[in-house]
């Protein structure tokens, strides 16, 4: 599901972030998914940062981002580097961290007007 949103005044802010668990506004997601600040796509289909691949970075790069955040769950792991040129190759910066500080560095450049896109891994967690 994609969700869209119209108000110019606003933008999708995070709540809260854990590695199993994002609360968009106040919309409560337990799957991979990517964030803009005009836009929510549910369901990426990345389970974790080494199953990142040009298909899943072509995701990202449709949503027009200036800068990418990559949240990768409850410590930060860096994808293969081949998966990060196509990025790169248009010179879009990327920087890669856990879940909760990509919560917070999404935030304040979504509202600094900034056109940042965030990929969230989210791993359910272990019984």
């Amino acid at each position: 599901m994609q969700l869209i949103h119209d108000r110019a005044e606003g933008y999708f802010f995070i709540r809260a972030a854990r590695a199993d668990r994002v609360v968009v506004i106040d919309r409560e997601l337990n799957a991979s998914f990517l964030i803009a600040p005009d836009r929510v796509v549910e369901n990426w289909p990345v389970s974790d940062s080494a199953a990142i691949d040009n298909e899943s970075m072509q995701a990202l790069l449709d949503l027009e981002p200036e800068v990418v955040i990559l949240g990768t769950g409850e410590h930060q792991r860096f994808p293969p580097a081949p998966a990060l040129m196509p990025l790169l190759g248009r010179h879009v910066g990327v920087e890669v961290m856990d879940n909760a500080a990509a919560a917070r560095t999404y935030n304040l450049l979504a509202g600094e007007g900034r056109r940042v896109v965030a990929g969230f891994i989210l791993t359910p967690r272990k019984a």
